[in-house]
């Protein structure tokens, strides 16, 4: 018989009646568009890790031997994830999230399998990352290598974290929206130094609740790179671009505040190999980028135009992070741009970021596409790119 159909012996207590009372008392109490705003008092706990902007000058950043931990890390990732509960992809370009893993009591061997995650997906997730105190943060970033100090945006308060990137709007902060287009928010950190970092982790120490805003998005330059035609990747191959320091520099003058580091203009290759997966990708960024190398204006200006446009309007290549207090961010700022998205006022916004020198970027000629090398492991198809056979777009 099936289990269904027992007729049960057991007697059974009725509950008693739920009064109009507790009915209302458990109604859910939801107002569109409208969070509850976390009041901050003079005990704040992260006053130390509030922004300053130390006026002081520093020499320029001398080059420094990078061994990419991911190299070591196990294909399979079984050290890193032998105590993960939950592992998911946001979609197949980019964005992983990882639960049950607390990232301030890794081993080493399960931070190198956490380097060569970073370096397939470009950006790896981790919620309520609590005991992720600033000292371990760093020291996690320190295995990877040398850690940046930026020239010009805050650290913080507390002596002898200037190599912490410190990002802070808080009551009364200005809306700088009206400063930059949408496209130009996308970016990857300091890509004008001669090694721009690689894996990079930002934690959220107090922020919009879910629903909030303040949400981030990254953009997998792997995947843009998949998106040109072949004819646009074998052009953009032997070409290089000129990352500029120079505005971000100036933008800090014009608010009166410091520049530790002299700017400087550096050539890096527009189309780069990864040194973990041998993968090919975009290396661009519009916040970053002035200028193509040995072109006419007109025409470097119309490539940074469309290089633009694929990385800032094509959502399948985005992975978009909704932030809760204590939750971590690990990306590699070798083959991610990404953007901050604005809407959350009146809540504050605190988080801290640490990253490391990476290699000096370099093009590889015999290097793979990410898209080629999965659709030879995995027989997945490839993208059309030049619209044959195409009958009608349907959403």
């Amino acid at each position: 018989m099936a289990p269904g159909l027992i007729e049960s012996t057991t007697q059974v207590t009725a509950s008693p009646p739920v009064t109009v009372k507790q009915l209302k008392a458990k109604a859910i109490s939801y107002v569109p568009g409208r969070t509850v705003v976390e009041k901050h008092d003079e005990t704040y706990e992260y006053e130390d890790l509030r922004p300053r902007f130390p006026d002081v000058k520093w020499p320029a950043l001398e080059e420094v031997p990078y061994h990419d931990k991911g190299r070591l890390g196990d294909p399979k990732f079984k050290n890193l994830l032998s105590s993960a509960t939950e592992v998911f992809d946001y979609n197949p370009k980019i964005g992983t999230e990882v639960h049950g893993v607390d990232l301030s009591n890794l081993t080493d061997i399960q931070k190198n399998d956490l380097a060569r995650l970073i370096a397939i997906r470009g950006v790896v997730f981790f919620r309520n990352q609590k005991n992720l105190s600033i000292e371990k943060q760093r020291e996690l970033g320190q295995y990877f290598g040398s850690l940046h100090s930026h020239a010009t945006t805050a650290c913080p308060r507390r002596e002898g974290l200037e190599d912490v990137h410190v990002v802070y709007t808080g009551e009364g902060s200005p809306d700088l929206r009206a400063m930059f287009t949408p496209t130009f928010l996308w970016h990857s950190d300091v890509t004008y130094e001669v090694q721009p970092p690689s894996y990079t982790s930002l934690k959220v120490l107090a922020g919009p609740p879910r629903g909030g805003g303040g949400d981030t998005l990254w953009s997998s330059q792997y995947a843009a790179y998949d998106m040109l035609s072949p004819y646009m990747q074998t052009y953009l191959e032997g070409l290089t671009a000129l990352h500029s320091a120079e505005l971000q520099a100036q933008g800090s003058r014009d608010l009166g505040r410091p520049v530790r580091r002299d700017p400087i203009t550096t050539v890096h290759p527009i189309i780069r190999t990864h040194p973990v997966t041998g993968w090919k990708s975009l290396f661009f960024n519009p916040g970053f980028v002035t200028k193509i190398v040995g072109v006419p204006k007109t025409e470097s200006d119309h490539i940074i135009s469309l290089l633009n446009e694929v990385v800032a309007t094509s959502p399948e290549i985005h992975a978009r992070f909704q932030w809760n207090k204590d939750d971590v961010a690990f990306w590699d700022n070798r083959i991610c741009n990404h953007s901050a998205s604005y809407g959350f006022a009146p809540h504050r916004r605190h988080a801290v970021r640490v990253c490391c020198q990476a290699e000096r970027p370099y093009f590889d000629p015999n290097s793979k596409s990410q898209e080629d090398d999965l659709s030879e492991r995995y027989d997945v198809p490839k993208a059309n790119k030049d619209g044959s056979g195409i009958a009608n777009y349907n959403d």
